[in-house]
């Protein structure tokens, strides 16, 4: 507040004085109480109190507001300033106001009467006082009190230069609020011609609001086009001392500059030819200047004149038309590639991706491939990284694609654990869009799974097997070269899955070898078995039987595999199932059945490939209805290949379920496609849903929890159309035990989790999804560690696009590292704006201290020796509960490897204990936990004791425990 330190308010800097010399949060409420009496006896009992008076009381109630009290008199007097003559006491009171008075109170009226008073007056000074209350408010009843007053005060002749600036501006907040407050007609050409004006400052605020118009109607606002361009053009051709006001560190107007050069992005390039002239005239000397040497050392010179090029390069990208000037924007932005300044070199990349994809630069681009191969191999930035790895990508065609992924591939086995998943997906993409011939994309493929194999998503290996069912002509280099792989000492389940189908189909292509003999390729793939997943399982099951098809002389052996309890006794129902019915089926059958029901599968219907559509949803830019289109048409491969390997034709054309709740589910949560074949009755499960696979395998029943809701809403009522759903689901609770699911949800937006963590560092993925037909706007998530632990953990919070469109969602990444041990969850919170009406979603990121923890086993002997070291009280913690429900072993298990402790068995004395142990990775140190989970089924309790290593530690870890029961 200037205007307080010019009043010379003694009180009230003596008022701050005092809080801030408070010691203790009691003595600050104590004297923030004193004062609070004070004031409200001044008030009530001095009837003689004047305007400055009244300016220092209601200033201190104010800044009482301000440090978070509540403020419930005062709002009178404040009224009363508006009526002063005097500035500092009018614009206390219009601070005031706009801070501390709601739209629904009784003062409303009084309020607006002043307002308009004050627009009505022919102090400039009290208009803008005004203006700028009015657009702090901005709120649905401001709009129709002043929406016919400030279009006229904005286009009047008789006003000043400074209140059309504020008017404009103004006019701008209330359009946001209600856009029917814009008069047509003539007021278009009138509100356009404000680019003509001769104060700068004008011009700016002007352009502001016209580009908000042209969003909403561009064909009404399209003759802003050549006033902009005429604009533009007196700028960049002035000296910075004929803008002298307006020059920036020697740029003239470079925020005009950018807002104009936005405004003209918005429609295609003019038709006119000399408005079009004029614009590229304009675009070339920018371009021209940006050769300069620079007038100035100062980064505010360089940040502003690139702030001028960039947008001029904006322009010219979306224009697509003047080859020269595509050029030479990609020639100017390869001096950045190698600049010293990271953000240059940032914005130098992620531009030339644009221009990678135009006709007339694309060859441009290419010529900097080297520098941006040495980008990612040098950089320190993983963003940039990032960016360079987006642009080998635009860069690539048939003459260099072999180099660029040979070089992604390199760079993969070292690239940062947050970008390989990308990367994965866009060398699968460009080795099968350019590959001349298919042997080097079989290679590319299992390379991938090979150095990367935790990245390489289920869509990759089916697509390289539709690939191989399709080509006659690499199948045997298929069949061949996948049996090499197998023989590696690691090999990864994905290469198993690969392996398993390819040889199932095509084993026989190189059985004539001795060295890979069917029963070499059956024991070969039989020592992988007991190594793999439930899934992989069944599918070396199927291709067993197919080796019964294919090399009878093996039939006695594989089944015996088939009759083995660890088959036909499994737990698991599929491969129980599957063992039962292929050893049924091999011992009934006559060889000509079973050649007929196992025959080689037909080739798949061409169609594009599914991993485009997963690449798009990594990257955000995808809708949810494209993503369910694209789904529908390829996504059904999952299940085919499912099917296929068991012999059967498959359906596909599935379908993805539909939410229970009846409403959208963006997320694909529900998604589950079953697949069943008609010979052999193997029932096989797949998320088919493209929006399935970016939160993998999640819990299908998180959308149907009815949890107390935890956010909160700012500016709603409940009988606004964008008001919130009071049913909102917030399922923060369950992520304690689980990484992979809906956080929550209400009738506008979900937002789902996908997180890993690796010793003391860990990835969140966010999804945003909008689940309305409208947009939403000004979209800012944001992550915040309380006071108490901002120091015990890391989070980096990863911008993300600003709008999300009806029925898309956007991801948004957070890397976090642990310190130390932390206790409060980060808090997240959500604002946007939907239907006008802004949004605040408060929530918790769930990111507790248990996802660093590593498993450890150990005999009984090293956990009761360590158990009885931990014996010091700080490094204990029990609780003693009551269950919810009767005591279930399935759910204890589940819930304690949720956790991330390993479970011990045969340790305790008490079969129906639970003893686990873990590490807790830091920065600093590893802490080692010990748990012991004591059930009485009888009495419903439970006993839980947790011991670790340092400090405190063992209390944080045991109330989180205790919250799952």
């Amino acid at each position: 507040m200037p205007a307080v330190r010019g009043d010379g308010m003694r009180g009230l800097a003596v008022f701050i004085s005092d809080i801030r010399n408070c010691k203790s949060k009691e003595n600050e409420v104590k004297r923030i109480n004193k004062e609070l009496a004070n004031i409200r006896s001044k008030f009530k009992g001095d009837k003689t109190l004047d305007g400055y008076q009244k300016k220092k009381y209601v200033c201190k109630l104010l800044f009482i507001f301000l440090l978070g009290h509540d403020i419930d008199f005062g709002h009178m007097e404040a009224v009363n300033l508006l009526s002063s003559n005097k500035y500092t006491e009018k614009q206390i009171g219009y601070l005031f106001i706009s801070v501390l008075v709601n739209t629904n109170s009784d003062l409303i009226k009084l309020i607006v009467q002043n307002i308009k008073n004050d627009l009505s007056s022919r102090n400039p000074v009290h208009v803008n006082l005004a203006l700028q209350c009015i657009a702090n408010i901005g709120s649905k009843e401001m709009a129709e009190a002043f929406g016919h007053d400030i279009p006229k005060l904005l286009v009047s002749g008789e006003t000043m230069d400074v209140v059309k600036q504020s008017a404009a501006l103004c006019l701008l907040r209330l359009f946001r609020t209600n856009p029917d407050i814009i008069p047509g007609g003539e007021w278009t050409s009138r509100i356009i011609h404000l680019l003509n004006d001769q104060h700068l400052g004008v011009v700016t605020a002007a352009s502001s609001l016209i580009e908000a118009l042209v969003k909403m109607n561009p064909d009404e606002y399209k003759g802003c086009v050549s006033l902009a361009v005429s604009r533009l053009s007196r700028i960049v051709t002035a000296s910075y001392t004929d803008l002298q006001d307006y020059t920036y560190y020697f740029v003239p107007a470079p925020w005009l500059s950018v807002k104009l050069l936005r405004l003209l992005q918005h429609y295609p390039p003019p038709e006119d030819p000399g408005v079009r002239g004029r614009l590229n005239e304009c675009l070339d000397a920018i371009l021209n200047k940006a050769q300069e040497p620079p007038k100035s050392k100062k980064v505010q010179h360089s940040n502003a004149k690139n702030a001028v090029l960039f947008e001029a390069i904006s322009i010219i990208i979306h224009s697509d038309s003047e080859a020269a000037l595509l050029v030479r924007a990609c020639n100017q932005l390869g001096q950045f590639l190698s600049h010293r300044e990271t953000n240059l070199r940032y914005l130098a990349l992620e531009t030339m991706c644009l221009l990678a994809t135009s006709e007339f630069s694309h060859e441009a681009v290419k010529k900097h491939q080297d520098t941006v191969i040495n980008s990612l191999k040098t950089e320190r930035d993983v963003s940039v990284r990032q960016r360079a790895v987006d642009l080998l990508y635009a860069m690539c065609d048939r003459t260099n694609a072999e180099q660029i992924v040979h070089e992604m591939l390199n760079y993969l086995e070292s690239a940062d654990y947050s970008i390989r998943e990308e990367m994965v997906l866009k060398v699968a993409i460009l080795s099968e869009k350019y590959a001349g011939d298919y042997t080097w994309y079989v290679d590319v493929i299992l390379n991938l799974i090979r150095i990367a194999g935790d990245y390489v998503s289920e869509e990759v290996w089916y697509r390289v097997i539709q690939i191989v069912v399709n080509r006659e002509d690499v199948q045997g280099y298929a069949a061949k070269t996948v049996f090499e792989a197998l023989q590696a000492p690691a090999c990864h389940e994905n290469m198993v899955k690969v392996g398993g189908y390819i040889l199932g189909e095509f084993g026989n292509l190189i059985a004539g070898d001795k060295r890979s003999a069917p029963q070499v390729q059956f024991q070969l793939l039989h020592s992988k078995y007991h190594l793999c997943s439930p899934s992989t399982r069944a599918l070396l099951l199927t291709t067993y039987i197919k080796f019964i098809n294919l090399f009878p002389e093996i039939k006695v052996q594989i089944q015996d595999i088939l009759k083995c309890d660890s088959n036909l006794r499994c737990s698991d129902a599929e491969l129980q199932q599957r063992a039962s019915e292929y050893l049924h089926l091999s011992m009934v059958t006559s060889a000509d059945v079973l050649a007929t029901v196992l025959e080689e599968m037909p080739p798949f219907a061409e169609k594009e490939s599914s991993i485009l559509a997963v690449l798009k949803k990594k990257s955000g830019r995808m809708s949810a209805q494209e993503a369910q289109k694209d789904s529908r048409s390829t996504g059904g491969a999952a299940a085919a290949v499912a099917a296929a390997a068991a012999g059967a034709k498959a359906d596909k054309n599935g379908k993805a379920g539909d939410s229970d709740n009846g409403t959208p589910d963006l997320f694909g949560l529900n998604s589950v496609s079953t697949s069943q074949s008609n010979n052999t009755n193997a029932i096989t499960n797949s998320n088919t849903g493209v929006l399935v696979d970016v939160l993998g395998d999640l819990y299908s029943s998180s959308t149907n929890t009815t949890a107390a809701p935890s956010a909160t809403t700012n500016g709603t009522n409940s009988s606004s159309p964008a008001s919130l759903n009071t049913q909102a689901t917030d399922n923060i609770k369950k992520f304690v035990c689980k990484n992979n699911g809906v956080l929550y949800e209400n009738d506008i937006i979900q937002i789902g989790i996908k997180s890993e963590f690796r010793q003391n560092l860990g990835r969140i993925g966010v999804f945003y999804g909008n689940k309305t037909s409208m947009p939403l706007q000004s979209f800012v998530p944001s992550v915040n560690v309380p006071g108490n632990d901002s120091g015990n953990v890391s989070v980096q919070v990863k911008p993300v696009e600003s709008s999300i469109e009806a029925g898309a969602q956007v991801q948004q990444l957070i890397n976090c590292e642990c310190i130390d041990h932390f206790e409060e969850l980060p808090e997240m919170t959500v604002c946007f704006t939907y239907g006008s009406v802004p949004q605040r979603l408060t929530l918790r990121l769930p990111l507790s201290i248990n996802k660093f923890f590593e498993p450890t086993d150990m005999n009984g002997e090293s956990f009761f020796a360590r158990w009885k070291n931990l014996s010091s009280p700080l490094q204990e913690a029990q609780q003693i509960f009551k269950t919810s429900g009767p005591v279930e072993i399935g759910s204890i298990k589940t819930k304690v490897i949720g956790f991330g402790m390993q479970i011990l068995e045969g340790i305790d004395p008490n079969p129906e204990n639970y003893v686990c142990a873990g590490i807790l990775h830091t920065r600093t140190q590893q802490i080692g936990c010990l748990m012991r989970l004591e059930p009485n089924r009888q009495a419903q309790m439970y006993r839980l004791t947790i011991r670790a290593s340092k400090d405190n530690t063992a209390k944080i870890l045991c109330n989180l425990m205790a919250q799952q029961f």
